[in-house]
């Protein structure tokens, strides 16, 4: 069994720096912490993280509450987060509520049985003060919303739509369908909010038969561009709420012997890795999803040690990406 002079000795360095360095690596240099890194690696050496967690009343452990694990879109956020963590010298646990409440709240009672010293929250459900279940430990949301309480990261979800839409007019669309997530979502809420804002200053209505209220799958996508194809007077551009809907709606539209863009523009939201690898490659807006679970990490850690008690709320920037689905 390997022990910290094994470590010492590969990396030519002291037991009290490699110490220092896997206790508190954010006070050594990131040269150091590599050494150590690399070296711990190389002799498999594992320290007793029962001994060092009683020293400290800490789990060094953070946990991710992720609504749907399998979405591309939070797996990126998820990735920023586990990498801040690894850095920072912290594991990481992942829950997938499957957007339950039920869920939440058990995988919640890790927090409060000291199993994890912090809670990210991936999803952007609003809950008022007084509805709000406390946690023993600090809590930041990387996946915000405009009422999501601080601390919390997002972009500018109702700008972003509205900069997309007024893409689809500025080619000359007027009926602009949208394929939204349910009504009660707050990112969907948002986003209609951008909708709505782009058709308000074209000084066009809001036609409710444009709208169709999805899952955020492919699978309702696809249902929700059939329904919208079948109208008497089809719109000639969609706005999803996000790429996977997109993409479902790019298969029920060329099922259905539609062109995209000729007969009907599609444009998504997010830019998961598969935006790009679509026929035809989609529109969308990219959203900074490791950055943002980066972020959300290094705000959460600070809480937890001590060292900055930020309670912000951190919008970061979006890009709009064209692409041949809306004819570019």
């Amino acid at each position: 069994m390997t022990t910290i002079l094994d470590v010492a000795r590969v990396s030519g360095l002291s037991t009290a720096t490699i110490s220092r360095a896997l206790r508190n690596p954010e006070k050594v240099a990131a040269e150091t912490r590599e050494r150590v890194l690399k070296a711990v690696r190389e002799v498999d050496y594992r320290p007793n993280m029962l001994a060092r967690n009683l020293r400290t009343d800490r789990s060094f452990t953070v946990l991710v509450l992720v609504p749907g694990i399998t979405n591309p879109f939070f797996a990126s956020v998820t990735a920023g987060i586990e990498a801040t963590a690894w850095r920072r010298g912290y594991s990481v646990l992942i829950g997938d509520t499957c957007d339950s409440r039920e869920r939440e709240a058990h995988y919640a009672q890790l927090a409060e049985t000291r199993l994890a010293d912090g809670v990210i929250q991936l999803s952007p459900d609003y809950v008022p003060e007084d509805q709000r279940r406390p946690l023993p430990c600090p809590v930041v949301h990387a996946c915000g919303c405009e009422l999501t309480a601080a601390p919390s990261v997002r972009i500018d979800n109702a700008g972003a739509a509205r900069e997309l839409v007024e893409h689809l007019l500025a080619r000359g669309h007027r009926r602009i369908g949208v394929i939204s997530g349910s009504r009660e979502n707050p990112h969907a809420i948002d986003r209609m909010k951008g909708y709505h804002r782009a058709l308000a200053t074209a000084g066009l209505g809001v036609d409710e038969a444009l709208i169709q209220y999805g899952d955020f799958s492919m699978e309702s996508g696809a249902r929700a561009a059939r329904a919208l194809a079948a109208l008497p007077d089809r719109p000639t551009a969609l706005f999803s709420m996000n790429d996977e809907m997109a993409i479902g709606a790019l298969q029920a539209l060329s099922q259905a012997g539609l062109s995209v863009p000729g007969d009907m523009a599609v444009a998504g939201f997010d830019d998961i890795k598969f935006a790009a690898h679509t026929i035809p490659p989609l529109t969308t807006v990219a959203q900074p999803g490791a950055e943002m679970g980066a972020t959300a990490c290094d705000i959460l850690l600070d809480r937890i040690e001590g060292k900055n008690q930020d309670n912000a709320v951190h919008i970061l920037p979006h890009r709009l990406i064209l692409r041949d689905s809306t004819g570019g």
